[in-house]
């Protein structure tokens, strides 16, 4: 017992909310416990699939002190402590993850699949003092592999390893070679299995990316209905929204997730707000931003700035305050906001969160850039290159890489402020360049601002129409029914004298922006432009 004292489980009733009925979908895990604790155990599986994490832990810890021998409840401990898809976990995760699979594995009365459940489960935390996260995903991803194959017909084994899959895939493998072999297992589960909330879930995850999305679009408009009770399931659609521009959707999506997260800090006592709420509040700020609502994304953004104190702070929750504002003043080309933005930090430390910070000094510089302030853009450059240094100290190759883009897309625009155009394209089609050949991280609902619509817009600039539309094309089919990428797109058009090209994408603009009360300028362009040629 002392042991597992020593473990300090998260213990309390379970508190989500969202249905009345309290639905997290349809699991049916097998093990060798008593059938007393069945219930609770498929309870805490769901929960593990929507990224319920604390909640599970609770109803795995409800299971040990009903039947401390039940060693699959401490594999579940283990795994709602490493959280494969979002951040690395702390130290104070590891270590409670390191013990529990030290009891499970001390257990004698267990079967073979389950001690390879344990073992493979193990890998996520063997050595994790000196062996780097992103090896041991792989390693966890290497051994789901095998029970996956020994066991063709247990379900949960393909589903686990689908998701082993998604948390080992490499950011800069554009073939998508582990989401393929992910989304081939998940497709053939998902008619037999529709109501599972881990194959809707990862079906969503295993094609967050342009390429692929579509294919998970069934499942997106079905996840909210299958776990309607967790605001992660309810907020998860909106990736594939994302992807895909149904950004009425994404807002309807989010909404009711911000809501539920809302409700969830309140039943628990969260002081402040949960992680859960500023993640939903990003996403819905980018897809009112692109449909011209600036009232709506403003409304968020002064909501924001209120925010004082988050729980947990973690990754999502600083590229949220880093994000949110960044958009809001980039996408409406507000220089002067942008050269003076000065992120709010509730309570986080952002010494600890150096990409999210990169995103306020990338504002700046940009900002400061436009409005002729080559001094200023030039010191906040010295400041990306600083953390490009620490990150790749870090070993974090994938954040590195994104500064790296942000380093070269501001020489960019500092060089054709300068007046050396030639020089300022090369850097700027570097940057889309490394752009379009890096995934964007499956936290986030896309780039601060796309560097090939950047591109359009400095060739919009050096009256290159023609090459700034070949530039907007390609990045509306990366990132569809942008605002700007739209809106650029059709003036590229127009000045390149292709009014049917211009007529179609103006036509476009005034669709998706389907808000009668939208102040952005450039849909007086678009509708004054279709008035002359109707």
């Amino acid at each position: 017992m002392e042991t597992i004292n020593s473990i300090n489980l998260k213990r309390g009733e379970i508190v989500l909310c969202g249905s009345p009925d309290k639905q997290f979908g349809s699991v049916a895990f097998i093990i060798s416990c008593s059938k007393e604790i069945k219930k609770d155990f498929d309870l805490a599986i769901a929960l593990l699939h929507s990224f319920e994490y604390d909640q599970a832990e609770k109803v795995f810890a409800r299971i040990i002190d009903k039947e401390p021998q039940c060693a699959m409840a401490f594999w579940g401990v283990a795994m709602s402590n490493y959280h494969l898809l979002w951040t690395p976990p702390s130290i104070a995760e590891l270590e409670k993850g390191s013990k529990a699979i030290k009891i499970a594995q001390g257990i004698v009365q267990k079967s073979k699949k389950e001690t390879d459940y344990i073992n493979a489960v193990a890998q996520l935390y063997h050595g994790w003092e000196s062996v780097d996260h992103k090896t041991r995903c792989i390693n966890y991803e290497k051994a789901m592999e095998k029970i996956h194959l020994e066991y063709p017909d247990d379900t949960e084994a393909s589903i686990f390893y689908a998701l082993a899959l998604n948390g080992s895939a490499n950011p800069a493998d554009y073939s998508f070679k582990n989401q393929r072999k992910a989304g081939a297992i998940l497709d053939s589960i998902y008619p037999r299995e529709f109501s599972h909330p881990g194959v809707v879930h990862y079906i969503i995850h295993t094609y967050d990316n342009p390429e692929l999305a579509e294919i998970a679009l069934p499942a997106a408009r079905r996840y909210a209905s299958v776990a309607p009770s967790s605001a992660h399931a309810l907020h998860m659609p909106s990736h594939i929204f994302t992807r895909m521009g149904l950004w009425d959707e994404s807002i309807h999506s989010n909404l009711n997730s911000i809501s539920s997260a809302k409700c969830y800090a309140e039943e628990t006592g969260i002081k402040g707000h949960w992680d859960e709420e500023l993640h939903g509040l990003d996403y819905l700020v980018y897809a009112y931003l692109q449909k011209g609502e600036n009232d709506h994304a403003r409304e968020q953004l002064d909501y924001l700035k209120t925010i004082k104190h988050v729980s947990p702070v973690n990754f999502k929750v600083a590229y949220a305050f880093a994000a949110i504002p960044a958009r809001y003043f980039l996408e409406n080309r507000m220089w002067q906001a942008a050269a003076s933005h000065r992120v709010d930090s509730a309570n986080i430390q952002w010494k600890d969160f150096p990409w999210q910070k990169a995103m306020v000094h990338f504002t700046r510089l940009l900002g400061s850039a436009q409005i002729g302030k080559i001094d200023s853009a030039r010191a906040e450059l010295i400041s990306l290159h600083i953390i490009f240094d620490t990150l790749t100290n870090q070993k974090d190759s994938y954040k590195a890489g994104q500064v790296q883009i942000q380093i070269n897309t501001s020489e960019a625009w500092i060089l054709f402020k300068e007046g050396k155009y030639e020089e300022a394209l090369k850097r700027m089609n570097i940057a889309a360049d490394m752009e379009d050949n890096t995934q964007k991280h499956p936290v986030t609902p896309g780039e601060v601002i796309p560097a090939r619509e950047l591109l359009g817009d400095m060739l919009q600039q050096m009256k290159q129409p023609g090459k700034a539309l070949v530039a907007y094309e390609a990045n509306l089919k990366k990132n569809p029914n942008r605002f700007n990428g739209l809106y650029g797109a059709a003036l590229a058009a127009e000045r390149s004298r292709n009014p049917e090209k211009a007529n179609a994408y103006y036509q476009q603009l005034i669709r998706i922006s389907n808000s009668t009360n939208s102040d952005r300028p450039e849909l007086d362009k678009a509708r004054m432009f279709l008035r002359k040629t109707d």
